[in-house]
């Protein structure tokens, strides 16, 4: 199949490119953070040119576009966007600038930043900044359904008919929604799909795809991941070096994506067929014109640009020179491409002599005391030069004033898009960790940026090292074997852990918004009078500032939610029950029958579910993470030490797991299976620690379930903590124990399945002890 070509390069708009449409072949869409969106009519075919038209211009950032076609009712159809404003605006194809809104949709708080139609063009979806995805009815223009649930902004919206939503969120979560099941105009996800990143950016994966995928994911990771919407994660590709904005899927049944790494990628089945560096830092978006197969982006150059893998529809000699010249002019920073030692690298004959391994694969070349990169195009056969490689402050030893102080760097850090960006110092010789901490207090910014604004900084300082002069490699590692006599032991693990981080405000809020509910169905028996309601309030305040919770009729009042609220409300309550876990207080608490915090966890998650249905994997989460947190305290070691408490343990993680024939519960739930594995290391630290305190029968139960997780998972995390937690358990039941050996299978499939290196070591370790 022949490559994409540049077709056009548009060039009106002012600011950033942040969405495209390409409805037709003779008509392109684009929304901009110059405050317009533009509508671009094709006026000739070979080679292609286009005419501009500003369609809708006001006075805040457009981040987002869809189009519905022609229809009776609008016989030349219509553009839909949506932005920094929060409105969303309705209006003709054909509209003039001057021209009013056909419509304007109000009822998103924040950045709407995701736009499509349904098919069928009844319906269109939005989603926000505010946590909100909505469902827009076309005949009466008004909010048809409200897609609740999310936990951070709804980043992508994927309409996959009339009834079946998928949406994409903040909160590294992909939920599907189905309208038919919505109740007064609202509907919560009937599944949810608990990534590893946050998710940017969805499309429909088309059918015949080699992989089986329903649907494709993309975020901050660079990875496209292929899920069914069952949850199963079937594949992923990987190419792209950061943020991943965009994706789409072409007519030939191939992928298209775009990011922060200046690049378009086409992916035929797992592999990178062709790589388009774009003269610019973000490629926003691309779209693909499903009637001949070309694509069109959105960069942060503020240009469109059309690709074609039709001859008839390149760009004339002139337009792609051009085009050539401005990627080869490209400044690229030393931070993004580490460490460089001058001295070692090719020279231009390099790219005569060899050729590349693999599509989009960057060779540094040393030419007249500069360094260029040049990229492997495999449907070219040739290296293509796509910028050169400018020094990074800091990197050259240069200082940087702010404040009144030096600085090796000084970063722009944008944290809302539409807000000026934050300064970030920092110092080569400061931990990256400390540094993130500091300008998150500085900015009274939420916690959760920890590690994002910590890998900011690691990634954007590769290669650096304190003094280092411009063009000096940073000292290669000493070579080492696979197994270091002196590298730190992590078996038997040592330190309880917990699960605590939780956003109170929407925890709160949502139950008592159930709370009214009850209180307008007469249902006041097991409703929260207003003293009640105060305690909670209170209880907020005092995990807020993490303050110990002593108070025994609050603890009360959590539990009667979790146990006696109808099994659909019981997710805000079993988060607070976790929440308040951690405290002596809660592990001492007996209801009347004597049931204790685990077994109301338990039961809370599992019964009083609705006929034919499965329990809720969100609430079975909640539960195991309630137990993982009871280890906190001695008196909730001392709770989960009695038999009887570790065998009903057992007894649900068995449930959940799906042993003895049963349905497994959110298989590929990662959050769900953090938490699982979190409370088996838990288990694993009190059974070494604490010799006799878990019975041989309960920790043979613990391996077993654990040996299944390892046959089966493949996300890093979940792995890690089930080698953990094994390797933990083997120090304490003995390697001759069959049910130790049998471990070393699992431990094998595991460690081949899962590349990352501390999961290496780990199983490494693992298998050691049984050696």
């Amino acid at each position: 199949m022949s490559i994409f070509r540049l077709s056009a390069q548009l060039a009106a708009h002012e600011a950033d490119v942040r969405d495209v449409s390409y409805p037709a072949p003779e008509l392109i869409l684009s929304a901009s953070r110059d405050f317009t969106v533009r509508a671009w009519s094709r006026t000739a075919t070979t080679p292609p040119a286009y005419d501009p038209r500003i369609v809708t211009k006001g006075s805040e950032f457009v981040n987002s576009l869809t189009c519905l076609p022609p229809s009776a009712a609008y016989p030349k159809g219509l553009v839909v966007s949506g932005g920094s404003d929060t409105l969303i605006d309705v209006r003709s194809i054909t509209a003039e600038q001057s021209d009013n809104a056909e419509r304007l949709l109000i009822g998103h708080a924040q950045n709407i930043c995701a736009l499509a139609a349904v098919p069928g063009s009844r319906y269109i979806v939005s989603g926000s900044w505010d946590g909100t995805a909505r469902v827009w009815s076309v005949e009466k223009w008004e909010t048809e359904v409200v897609l609740e649930g999310h936990e951070g902004a709804v980043w992508d919206v994927l309409p996959l008919s009339e009834s079946l939503v998928v949406t994409g969120c903040a909160d590294k979560s992909i939920r599907v929604f189905d309208l038919k099941k919505a109740v007064a105009g609202q509907v919560q996800a009937r599944s949810t799909i608990y990534t590893p990143e946050v998710v940017r950016a969805l499309c429909q994966v088309p059918k015949g795809h080699p992989s089986g995928a329903d649907i494709a994911s993309a975020g901050n990771d660079g990875v496209i991941r292929l899920w069914k919407l069952n949850g199963q994660q079937v594949g992923d590709l990987r190419g792209h070096e950061s943020f991943i904005y965009s994706l789409a899927s072409l007519p030939s049944g191939e992928l298209v994506s775009s990011g922060e790494d200046r690049s378009v990628r086409i992916w035929r089945g797992s592999d990178c067929v062709q790589t388009i560096t774009h003269p610019a830092i973000s490629v926003w978006s691309v779209a693909v014109c499903g009637l001949n197969g070309d694509i069109v982006t959105g960069a942060s150059d503020g240009v469109v640009r059309v690709f074609s893998r039709s001859e008839e529809r390149v760009a004339s000699p002139e337009t792609l020179a051009h085009f050539e010249e401005s990627v080869k002019s490209s400044s690229i920073p030393q931070q993004q491409v580490g460490g460089i030692n001058k001295e070692k690298l090719p020279g231009p004959e390099f790219l005569q002599n060899k050729s590349g391994t693999k599509e989009g694969q960057v060779q540094m070349i040393k030419e007249d005391g500069s360094v260029t990169a040049h990229q492997w195009s495999s449907g070219q056969q040739q290296w293509i030069n796509i910028g050169t490689v400018v020094d990074a402050v800091g990197s050259s030893g240069r200082k940087v004033e702010y404040q009144g102080q030096s600085y090796d760097y000084v970063f722009d850090v944008a944290i809302e898009e539409g807000q000026p960006s934050l300064k970030l110092p920092y110092n080569l010789s400061e931990n990256p960790y400390a540094r993130a901490q500091k300008f998150i207090n500085d900015n009274e910014l939420s916690q959760n940026f920890l590690d994002q604004v910590a890998q900011f900084i690691v990634q954007n300082t590769q290669g650096a090292t304190i003094g280092q002069e411009s063009g000096a490699a940073a000292p290669a590692p000493e070579s080492h074997g696979a197994e270091l006599a002196n590298t730190p032991k992590a078996l038997p693990h040592r330190d309880y852990l917990d699960i605590t981080v939780a956003k109170y405000e929407p925890m709160v809020n949502k139950i008592l918004k159930v709370n009214d509910a009850l209180v307008a169905a007469g249902r006041k028996e097991i409703s929260l009078n207003p003293s009640a309601q105060n305690a909670i309030t209170t209880l907020r305040q005092a995990l807020e500032t993490n303050k110990p919770v002593t108070d025994e009729f609050t603890i009360g009042l959590v539990v009667m939610m979790c146990t006696q609220w109808d099994y659909s409300d019981r997710i805000a309550p079993l988060d607070l029950l976790r929440c308040i876990a951690t405290s002596t207080a809660t592990a001492k608490y007996k209801t009347g029958d004597q049931s204790s915090p685990v077994q109301l966890a338990i039961s809370a998650a599992v019964d009083g579910v609705p006929e034919g249905s499965q329990p809720n994997e969100n609430c079975v989460m909640m539960a195991l993470r309630t137990i993982a947190n009871l280890f906190k305290t001695a008196e909730g070691r001392k709770l989960l030490t009695q038999t009887s408490e570790a065998s009903a343990v057992a007894s649900f993680i068995e449930r959940v797991i799906g042993t003895r024939g049963r349905v497994a519960i959110g298989p590929f739930n990662r959050n769900l299976l953090i938490a699982l594995t979190t409370v088996a290391i838990n288990y694993s630290v009190l059974a070494s620690t604490r010799l006799g305190s878990v019975s041989t029968d309960n920790q043979i139960r613990l391996l077993s379930a654990l040996a299944l997780l390892l046959q089966k998972q493949t996300d890093s995390e979940v792995v890690y903590r089930a080698l953990v937690a094994s390797g933990t358990l083997i120090t304490v039941i003995g390697k001759g124990a069959p049910e130790a050996k049998s471990l070393s299978s699992p431990i094998r499939s595991a460690k081949d399945r899962v590349s990352e290196a501390r999961v290496q070591t780990i199983a490494n370790e693992c298998l050691a002890l049984l050696r």
